[in-house]
């Protein structure tokens, strides 16, 4: 059995994600730390996309070192800090994830780790070998 995605008729159904992803047994699980914007030489680019694309890029640098990818996702949380910037964290979003739709969450918080950052990412992998 693949991971089982699904959205019940008893809810409205979501354009970006799923419900619920119910991950396939025997499956190993890969929890990610939040992503953000950051470049590895520490530079923090402005706007939401550019962040937006270094968080995601990060996030699937970090499954990655494990044997894991996108496709793997099967719950993901996003933070952003201005509600203004989330048209350009969805279309960066959707050109991450294509069809591939995890479960997920979408928080605006007052402010994230340092104040020059606009997004953070992170999500539970799960795989079977």
């Amino acid at each position: 059995m693949a991971h089982k995605f699904t959205n019940p008729d008893s809810v409205t159904t979501p354009l970006n994600y799923h419900q619920s992803v119910e991950a396939e047994p025997g499956c190993r699980y890969l929890f990610v730390a939040g992503q953000t914007g950051i470049a590895l030489d520490g530079s923090i680019p402005d706007g939401i996309e550019a962040q937006a694309e270094l968080a995601f890029g990060n996030m699937q640098k970090v499954l990655a070192e494990s044997g894991f990818g996108l496709e793997d996702v099967v719950f993901m949380k996003s933070f952003l800090t201005r509600r203004e910037d989330r048209d350009g964290y969805q279309k960066v979003r959707a050109s991450v994830w294509g069809t591939n739709k995890p479960a997920s969450t979408f928080l605006l918080v007052s402010g994230l780790a340092r104040p020059q950052f606009l997004v953070e990412v992170e999500c539970i992998a799960a795989k079977k070998d």
